[in-house]
C-alpha cells in the first residue's frame, strides 16, 4: 500500500507539473501574441461556431435545402432578390436575351469575398449578353447543389444550366449537419438515392454542440493554434455531423449527376479550386485533384459538358501570383473574371 500511495502521489506531481507548465506556456503564448487575452479566456471553438452561424443573416433557413439566400437582403455589396438568388446586376443600357442561364454551386459560384457585380455570374452576363440567375449559395454540398438545381429550373425555366463545385463538395455530402446547420443529404440504397433528413429540422444552439474535451480545452490559444498548425482545426472547431453510417460522398457523385442530366437541359459542370490548391501539401492537392476529376468524370459519363479551370488559374497564378488572383479563401475580382471568359468561351463551343 505504501508504494501504491508512493507512486499515486508521484503521478499526481507529474501531472500537477504538466499542467503547470502547460499554463505557464499558455501565459507566454498568449502574451507574445494576443496581450488582450491574458484577461480575457473566451471559449474560441464557441465563438467561431457563433461565427459561422452568423453567417445566417443573410442566409435563411430552409426545410428542403438547409439554407437558401435570404430574400431581399443587402448589405455591403451583396445582395438577393426576392426569389433569394444572389444579385447579377446587369450592363447599363443592354438588353439581356432569355431565357436565362442558371447558376448553381457553392460560395465560389456565389461569389463569397466579392460584390454582386464582380462575381463570375455576373460578369459572364456581361459577356454573353444573357441574363444569368445566380442560385448558388455559400456552404453548399453536391448533394445540395443538385437539389437547389432541380428546384430552381422548375421556377427559373433556363436555357443553360451551369453546376459549379469544388472538391470539398464532395465531402459536404457526406454530412448531416454543415457549419452548425441542419442539411438534407442521401443515402445510397440498393444503387437508388434516397433522401433523408427532409424535412430538415431546426439547428442546434452552437452552445449546445461543444464536446467535454472542445469545452476544456477550446479557452487554449496555444492549443487551438497547434490544432490549426496540424490541418486539424476543421474537425476540431467546427461543427460538421457525418451522416448515420458514413456515407462515402464519392459513391453519390455520379448518381447525383445523373439526377442533374435527367432535368434534360444543356449542362457545363465547372471545377473550380481553393486558393489552397497552391499552398498546401502535395497529398493535399493530389487528394483534391482526384476528387475533382472523378465528379468530372461522373459528369462525362452522365453526358454533361465539363470544363477544369485548374490549368487556367494556375497560368494566371504564375503571370500574377497567388494574391491577384484569390482574396482570402475565394477568387478575387480578378479570379472571377477569369472563370467567367474561361465559361463564356466554353459556352461558345457547347453551342
Amino acid at each position: 500500500m505504501h508504494r501504491k500511495a508512493e507512486t499515486g502521489i508521484r503521478l499526481m506531481l507529474l501531472i500537477g507539473s504538466v499542467l503547470v507548465g502547460l499554463f505557464g506556456m499558455e501565459l507566454g503564448f498568449r502574451a507574445l501574441l494576443r496581450p488582450e487575452l491574458l484577461l480575457h479566456w473566451p471559449n474560441f471553438i464557441l465563438e467561431e461556431r457563433i461565427d459561422s452561424t452568423a453567417v445566417m443573416d443573410r442566409l435563411v433557413p430552409d426545410r428542403q435545402l438547409g439554407w437558401v439566400g435570404n430574400p431581399r437582403y443587402a448589405v455591403d455589396g451583396v445582395s438577393y432578390d426576392a426569389q433569394g438568388y444572389r444579385t447579377t446586376p446587369g450592363p447599363a443600357a443592354a438588353t439581356l436575351a432569355e431565357p436565362p442561364i442558371l447558376v448553381v454551386g457553392d460560395s465560389y459560384a456565389h461569389g463569397d469575398e466579392v460584390k454582386d457585380d464582380e462575381t463570375w455570374p455576373a460578369q459572364l452576363q456581361a459577356l454573353v449578353g444573357r441574363r444569368v440567375v445566380n442560385a448558388a449559395v455559400t456552404g453548399y454540398g453536391l448533394d445540395q447543389t443538385v437539389l437547389r438545381a432541380e428546384q430552381a429550373v422548375a421556377r427559373v425555366k433556363p436555357a443553360v444550366l451551369l453546376l459549379g463545385f469544388i472538391a470539398d463538395d464532395v465531402w459536404r455530402s457526406e454530412r448531416s449537419r454543415s457549419w452548425g446547420a441542419e442539411k438534407p443529404y442521401f443515402d445510397l440504397v440498393n444503387g437508388a438515392l434516397v433522401l433523408r433528413n427532409v424535412p430538415v429540422p431546426p439547428s442546434p444552439d452552437p452552445a449546445d454542440t461543444l464536446s467535454v474535451w472542445q469545452q476544456l480545452f477550446g479557452h487554449s490559444l496555444l492549443i487551438n493554434e497547434i490544432v490549426s498548425d496540424m490541418g486539424w482545426h476543421e474537425d476540431w472547431a467546427l461543427d460538421h455531423v457525418q451522416v448515420p453510417g458514413g456515407q462515402e460522398g464519392e459513391r453519390l457523385a455520379c448518381p447525383l449527376l445523373r439526377r442533374v442530366a435527367a432535368l434534360g437541359l444543356p449542362t457545363l459542370v465547372i471545377a473550380e479550386y481553393s486558393p489552397l490548391i497552391w499552398m498546401a501539401p502535395d497529398d493535399y492537392v493530389r487528394e483534391r485533384r482526384r476528387v475533382t476529376a472523378h465528379v468530372l468524370q461522373c459528369a462525362t459519363e452522365a453526358g454533361l459538358s465539363t470544363l477544369d479551370l485548374h490549368d487556367t488559374i494556375d497560368a494566371a497564378i504564375r503571370k500574377q501570383g497567388l494574391e491577384s488572383i484569390y482574396r482570402g479563401s475565394h477568387p478575387s475580382p480578378a479570379g472571377t473574371k477569369l472563370a467567367a471568359e474561361r465559361i463564356a468561351a466554353q459556352l461558345a463551343r457547347d453551342r
